[in-house]
């Protein structure tokens, strides 16, 4: 039984056992489920002397030879090298198509990719539970899987970045792996040819759109103002942002607030205690986040946090649709702001 987690997913992809022979990419993020099942098949492919041939099937190929993707994947190759056999999770890809091929010996390696699968749909039972099989979540980025992306990426470049401008680039990305991957190279075209990324850097290149629709969201969040942050909510998800985009923006801000709330109440300095941001805060904000220090007390933003944190889990564990759950912390965070706060 192998059910590999989203932050195990890499390294279990790195050291993929001999054994596998069928792999199952899941999730929420479409673009991180396409790159892990592409340098899979890669690799897989290398792994293979001659190399490999991959094959991508779709659903035109397998309507007009339903048994194909069988034959593919139980036939030696005429060039002597392993075939791996691409698809998507589809109506002539099911699990009751996909379970006879999993029940038996595979010359082959199978990849599927498929949509955000709930844990108790078949086809993922199905990848979890075969001895010879993987199901390898793939849900948004977190500043961990973004910070090994931008050292990839920028080493390619032969450039380093300094370590504000990475914080506040960081911040500045979504969960979704193509769009990071966009935004990392067009940052690294921008500054090709230098030794070093500066914060001036990001704040030139990176376009503010993504982050302003992000910063309404949790601006009228730690407001208390709910129609406003419902509305600022769906702009940003019909924008292009996804919920799981908006929930790690809810917490960045909420741990910002806390590192300046703690500095705040031990120095009585508000100054002070807005001197500690790394990356310091953009004067476009300044405002709207002093008040909320103010207004939000030390033990109001560890419960925000704390409901953060469950947020994020549901959303990742397809219990429910993230959308639903981003929009459920958005009212949690609204009604503790409501909260009475004694004056500071």
């Amino acid at each position: 039984m192998v059910a590999v987690k989203a932050h195990e997913a890499d390294a279990y992809l790195r050291a993929l056992p001999s054994k596998i022979t069928a792999l199952l990419f899941y999730g929420s993020d479409e673009g991180l489920i396409a790159e892990r099942a592409q340098a899979a098949c890669k690799t897989v492919a290398a792994g293979t002397k001659p190399a490999g041939e991959i094959l991508r099937l779709d659903d035109l190929d397998l309507e007009q030879d339903p048994g194909r993707i069988a034959m593919e994947l139980t036939t030696v190759s005429m060039f002597g090298g392993r075939r791996i056999v691409r698809a998507s999770a589809s109506r002539r890809l099911t699990t009751a198509t996909v379970s006879p091929l999993l029940a038996g010996p595979l010359d082959g390696m199978l990849v599927i990719e498929a949509g955000n699968l709930k844990p108790d749909e078949g086809l993922r039972g199905l990848f979890e539970k075969s001895p010879t099989s993987a199901a390898i979540a793939c849900y948004a980025d977190n500043d961990r899987d973004i910070e090994g992306v931008l050292r990839a990426i920028l080493s390619v470049y032969k450039l380093e970045i300094a370590s504000d401008a990475k914080q506040a680039f960081i911040a500045r990305l979504g969960g979704d792996r193509i769009q990071t991957r966009a935004e990392i190279e067009k940052l690294a075209l921008y500054c090709y040819g230098r030794a070093r990324i500066e914060i001036a850097d990001i704040e030139e290149i990176t376009g503010d759109a993504s982050e302003l629709a992000l910063d309404k969201v949790v601006t009228a969040v730690a407001d208390g103002r709910p129609t406003a942050a419902l509305t600022a909510s769906e702009r940003a998800v019909s924008g292009g942002e996804s919920p799981q985009a908006l929930i790690m923006a809810a917490q960045r801000y909420f741990q910002r607030l806390h590192r300046v709330r703690t500095a705040f109440e031990s120095s009585g300095s508000m100054d002070i205690a807005i001197r500690t941001l790394r990356p310091p805060l953009h004067f476009k904000m300044r405002d709207d986040f002093i008040r909320h220090v103010k207004n939000w007390p030390s033990e109001k933003i560890h419960r925000a946090l704390d409901r953060i944190s469950f947020a994020q889990r549901l959303a990742r564990s397809s219990t429910i649709d993230d959308a639903l759950a981003a929009d459920r912390l958005c009212m949690d965070l609204v009604r503790l702001a409501a909260l009475p706060t004694r004056a500071n």
